[in-house]
């Protein structure tokens, strides 16, 4: 680790503040000085490595709180379930992370995993034997007997793929305690899901309160903390009351819903991206315009909601979930903030400062990650052009010339 500076950069710090023209000096892995107080200590360092950021954003890392890294691109709940191995499952993410790093993603939530192997990548990162994000990990999605959202593919008992079936109070406990036994930063909780015979109706709430408490209740003892798959206002109310940490999609609330959530200000992961990709590129892929048309509805029919939300002070997080064939590795991460723009009204500054200051609430590292402030770690990307003018710039990694991590450069 040496010690640096950036100069000659427009600095987007995170904080949702305006951009502007500074030097940010890191030593020992952290920001030291940002703006004049940079130059003039770097004044006295011999020796100092200097990066020119001339024409260049220079800014927080993305912070994805919802990819899922041991998919690999999948196109089908069926080649997820039936056509992974452990060992190569767990290498092939390896590979794949460094396609995150490449895209400006410094951190990362990677909410349920095969073989919850995603924790053993995590610790591997860790150590420094593999490059890539920090990462923050579920182990497997919690479901009941009635299943998640894929019908009868799924095991009535054990697992299937990234789900774990719980079928009373005793095996709520056992596995809650057994995941965090064996490193889970969270705890995930499928609360709807599809039931094949009522698939019309969409997802559904498959648990009781109390059995949604019990989660809470035994994970937040052990001091780890609980995020929920829901979808329609039932789930995200009950998650809500009964002290979910972290809200997944949250589309469909009614007014109970969106107070429960906007008094408790629990932090909401849309995770939109997917259904964006849809709308737009949905007709190049075959998809019919029926299915084009509700995909996009998720988002639209979500708008006054997140707006609400948004504005009552819920922090909204960027989650592209990657680790489908619609939205690949190294691509898409930075999408989200174009949703978040285009139908949620926030300026890019906003949308931002969700994907960095507030995201970091993802990876259990708020007050650590996801600004540019003196005491943070050094988790910082440098993009050509002006970021908060043209958010499509993250698009291209071309246009990332420099991401470091604790003021480590990766390569």
């Amino acid at each position: 680790m040496s010690d640096l500076i950036i100069e000659n950069g427009r600095i987007v710090d995170g904080t949702g503040k305006p951009a502007f023209a500074g030097s940010v000096l890191v030593e020992g892995g952290k920001v030291a000085a940002v703006g004049v107080a940079a130059d003039n200590r770097a004044k006295e360092r011999r020796g100092l490595r200097r990066i020119d950021a001339s024409g260049q954003t220079v800014m927080p890392g993305l912070i994805d709180t919802h990819c899922h890294l041991s998919f690999d691109d999948a196109g089908s709940n069926s080649e997820i379930f039936f056509q992974r191995r452990n060992g190569l499952s767990a290498l092939v993410a390896a590979y794949n992370a460094r396609k995150l790093l490449r895209a400006g993603v410094t951190g990362l939530l990677d909410p349920d995993s095969t073989f919850e192997n995603m924790t053993d990548l995590r610790d591997a990162i860790d150590a420094n034997i593999v490059e890539g994000p920090r990462m923050s990990c579920g182990a497997y999605a919690l479901i009941t007997g009635v299943g998640g959202t894929a019908g009868r593919l799924i095991n009535d008992e054990g697992t299937t793929g990234y789900y774990m079936a719980v079928n009373s109070k005793d095996e709520i406990v056992r596995e809650v305690r057994r995941q965090v036994k064996y490193g889970a930063d969270w705890i995930k909780v499928h609360v709807t899901g599809i039931i094949p015979r009522q698939a019309h109706k969409g997802e559904m709430c498959v648990w009781t309160m109390d059995e949604l408490k019990l989660i809470c209740d035994t994970a937040h003892d052990l001091e780890t903390p609980v995020m929920g798959h829901c979808r329609g206002a039932d789930a995200t109310r009950k998650a809500a009351e009964a002290g979910f940490d972290l809200i997944f999609h949250a589309t469909g609330m009614d007014d109970a819903a969106l107070q429960a959530v906007i008094d408790r200000k629990i932090p909401i992961a849309p995770a939109l991206t997917f259904q964006y990709n849809m709308a737009e590129f949905g007709a190049k892929i075959g998809t019919s315009d029926a299915l084009i048309a509700m995909f996009e509805r998720e988002i639209t029919d979500s708008v006054e909601t997140m707006t609400t939300a948004h504005k009552a002070g819920v922090p909204l997080l960027t989650g592209s979930e990657s680790g489908f064939a619609l939205v690949p590795y190294g691509d898409w991460h930075y999408r989200e903030m174009e949703v978040f723009v285009k139908y949620f009204g926030m300026s890019p500054l906003e949308a931002i400062q969700c994907a960095t200051q507030k995201s970091a609430f993802g990876l259990r590292m708020e007050g650590e990650v996801g600004t540019i402030a003196p005491g943070q770690r050094a988790d910082i990307i440098c993009v050509t052009g002006r970021v908060e003018e043209n958010l499509s710039l993250l698009g291209n990694p071309d246009n990332i010339t420099t991401v470091m991590i604790d003021g480590v450069e990766k390569d």
